[in-house]
């Protein structure tokens, strides 16, 4: 089940990449401004802002078929894309996108909350989230490819088939643990005792006003502010980056601009592994989980020097740490919604974080649409190197461990 949903995530961050990857050859081409494009990606991050709605949806309709309607949206607007020749056209696009990809997250959260015990959770949250690093590693070779033997638009129709292929593996393999033919009685067992007695379902539907009173929600959704514009920035802007500043050509783009998301992988799996690490030595699952988000923002600060090497060798192994950082701290901040919250209220708590996370990403794109002229990258570098401090500071003043999903009465 892991590997379906993080074969979904796959082809979701691939999508989403694709315009990233796309933007040294397509900006040029339709005369699109690093202002129209920053208004382009904040019209996805806007819409994708709605996890929520996505996140509601999924408790109400089910996992299985929610998602599978979702990702047949996401397939078919990523194809359109072909069709847009101007940066209004791409920011209606992207907007749609948005609202359908936004399903993701509180997908794999509902899924891993359902799949597996709470000890076995943090592991599986990184082997979900590595998705989110291995489709934005395929996207520069995958989409400069396509560009290179057809076009521009050829990459996006690539791309969305492969959402089209996947969809049609999910409605076959995947099931709940409670109606899976060909769960065995011992297994089904194994992960109903390792889930929290007093997270459980109460069969109810998820109350957001219940959930946004409650400081454990600010705890983990403040942070992913703080967090995702390293992600956003990764994602986005840094093909771009390469292209104007480091002066690479598309092949030295698909070359390197991957390596970062290599590095996320690692970080995806190093966050599980130091969670485990210090549960071992009698530290709890909560503090656990704030310690690897510590050791991820301590490595994270390793960012801010991006724009200060001349070597752009060192300033892309800057930016691989950075990715590595940032999955170190991120996939530890949103496994904690499952934590914490009650088995319906997962998928809806995990969208409201993600709303958090892409209005940090929002407010990031906008200013480095606006400034990027004037002032360069290195002071937003600066920035995403402190940033996680910040949210390491709230994540541990906010957020306690005791039965924090099932209070009636909102925040203590």
């Amino acid at each position: 089940m892991i590997s379906l949903l993080m074969l979904g995530s796959i082809i979701n961050y691939l999508t989403r990449s694709t315009l990233a990857n796309a933007a040294p050859t397509l900006l040029p081409e339709l005369h699109i401004t690093p202002e129209q494009y920053s208004w382009i990606l904040n019209a996805f991050q806007g819409t994708i802002m709605l996890q929520p709605f996505c996140g509601y949806v999924l408790d109400t309709l089910g996992l299985k078929m929610g998602f599978a309607i979702f990702a047949i949206g996401w397939s078919f607007i990523s194809m359109a894309h072909g069709l847009a020749h101007s940066w209004q056209a791409f920011a209606w696009l992207r907007g749609f996108l948005g609202l359908a990809e936004g399903s993701a997250n509180p997908a794999g959260m509902k899924a891993t909350s359902e799949w597996f015990p709470a000890k076995e959770r943090g592991f599986a949250g990184g082997l979900f989230n590595i998705g989110a690093s291995v489709g934005s590693m395929l996207a520069p070779p995958l989409v400069i490819w396509a560009i290179l033997h057809y076009n521009w638009q050829a990459a996006f129709v690539v791309t969305g088939g492969l959402g089209l292929a996947w969809v049609a593996l999910w409605l076959w393999l995947y099931h709940a643990p409670e109606k899976h033919p060909k769960l065995s009685p011992a297994e089904r067992d194994h992960i109903a005792a390792g889930q929290e007695h007093h997270l459980r379902s109460d069969g109810t539907r998820p109350s957001v006003w219940k959930i946004v009173r409650q400081r454990n929600f600010w705890g983990i959704a403040l942070p992913r502010f703080l967090a995702d514009p390293t992600w956003g920035t990764l994602t986005s802007w840094i093909p771009l980056y390469l292209n104007t500043v480091r002066h690479f050509n598309l092949k030295e783009i698909a070359l390197t601009a991957w390596l970062p998301f290599l590095a996320a992988d690692l970080g995806c799996m190093f966050g599980g592994v130091v969670v485990a690490f210090l549960q071992k030595r009698g530290v709890s699952l909560i503090n656990a989980r704030r310690g690897a988000f510590t050791l991820g923002a301590v490595l994270m600060t390793g960012m801010a020097f991006v724009g200060f090497v001349e070597s752009p060798a060192v300033a892309v192994a800057l930016l691989c740490l950075g990715g590595f950082a940032h999955q170190t701290l991120s996939v530890t901040v949103i496994t904690m919604s499952s934590d914490l919250f009650k088995r319906n209220e997962v998928a809806t708590v995990a969208g409201l974080a993600g709303t958090c996370g892409n209005a940090g990403i929002l407010v990031f794109n906008f200013l480095i649409g606006i400034l990027i002229v004037q002032i360069g990258y290195t002071p937003f570098f600066i920035g995403l190197g402190a940033l996680d401090l910040v949210g390491t500071a709230v994540l541990w003043t906010l957020v306690r461990e005791h039965h924090a999903a099932s209070l009636e009465g909102g925040a203590r």
